[in-house]
């Protein structure tokens, strides 16, 4: 076992995740302590700095979601501040968190993702800025928020409503990409290992929001029943995702597979570098399917960590 550590654990923040970062932080936390080591938990404000400053961590865990906790931001401070912290750097950060910037590095390295362009929420109003159906997200959150699909039988109008909610009304900017239609496939990465594959199946409408942090909405399937070969590309990608985005620590990649096509229809959508630990998250789930505890998953995060020159 380890050395006992003294551990800060950054959870919460000010973002759209901050409920589910609180519940990350929660179980990040207890682990920790349950192995030892002495935690000082803080629900991150814009004292931030000083609250680290005052607590002199030998490490800060990074249980937060979305920004500024995601985005380069809380890692540029920690950076400066001279404390070790776990998952992705400052470089990494800034461009996983912005989907159009991830794809600018990896389709470029041969990675398939949905073609797509940035569009402005204002032309939405006029016309459709791909052929129906298509998804409109923001460019830099996560877990689904402000997702839209956009079909020729849906109730956004055609062109959609100026009156209607979505994210249209939440965002200058949006990212159109062609939906693909398919199955909701996800793989997690650790200390340059991909885990395993998850099949997503929620109970009803699609994977949003609430169909991920809502018990009972979304069926796991672990390991995904699924090809061989579409299991293998699954790994294969989201580890080369992982290592051209410099990822460390815990990543996890989410994937669209449209099953009709092979592995002709399987794109990459997205790569989160602060994935969930929630007791429902990912990456915990796989971790266990290998016979790793959640208080293994914790202390491997913090062991990577230290290794880091």
């Amino acid at each position: 076992m380890s050395a006992p550590l003294h551990i800060a654990v950054l959870m919460g923040g000010w973002s759209s995740e901050r409920e589910v970062s609180l519940m990350s932080g929660k179980g990040v936390a207890d682990a920790l302590e349950s192995r030892g080591h002495r935690v000082t938990r803080i629900d991150m404000g814009h004292d931030v700095a000083g609250r680290l400053a005052a607590a002199k961590p030998d490490i800060v865990f990074n249980a937060l979601h979305g920004t500024p906790g995601e985005d380069g931001s809380v890692q540029g401070m920690l950076d400066l501040m001279r404390l070790r912290y776990t998952h992705s750097g400052l470089a990494t950060s800034v461009i996983a968190i912005d989907k159009q910037l991830t794809k600018l590095l990896l389709v470029p390295a041969g990675i398939p993702m949905p073609g797509g362009r940035i569009v402005k929420s204002e032309t939405l109003y006029e016309g459709d800025p791909l052929p129906r159906p298509y998804v409109l997200k923001p460019v830099n959150e996560g877990s689904s928020v402000g997702v839209a699909i956009v079909t020729a039988e849906g109730n956004y109008g055609s062109p959609i409503g100026r009156d209607v909610a979505g994210p249209w009304s939440e965002f200058d900017e949006l990212l159109a990409e062609p939906y693909i239609r398919g199955r909701e496939l996800t793989t997690a990465v650790l200390g340059g290992q991909a885990l395993g594959v998850t099949e997503l199946k929620p109970r009803n409408g699609w994977y949003d929001f609430d169909a991920k942090y809502t018990d009972g909405l979304t069926e796991h399937v672990c390991p995904a029943q699924i090809p061989d070969d579409i299991a293998e590309a699954c790994k294969r990608i989201a580890l080369d995702a992982h290592r051209v985005l410099g990822c460390k620590g815990a990543s996890r990649s989410d994937f669209r597979w449209d099953d009709e096509r092979g592995i002709d229809g399987l794109f990459l959508l997205e790569v989160n570098t602060q994935p969930g630990m929630t007791p429902l998250s990912l990456v915990p789930e796989q971790a266990r399917h290998l016979g790793m505890s959640y208080a293994d998953l914790v202390q491997a995060i913090v062991d990577e960590a230290l290794a880091e020159p």
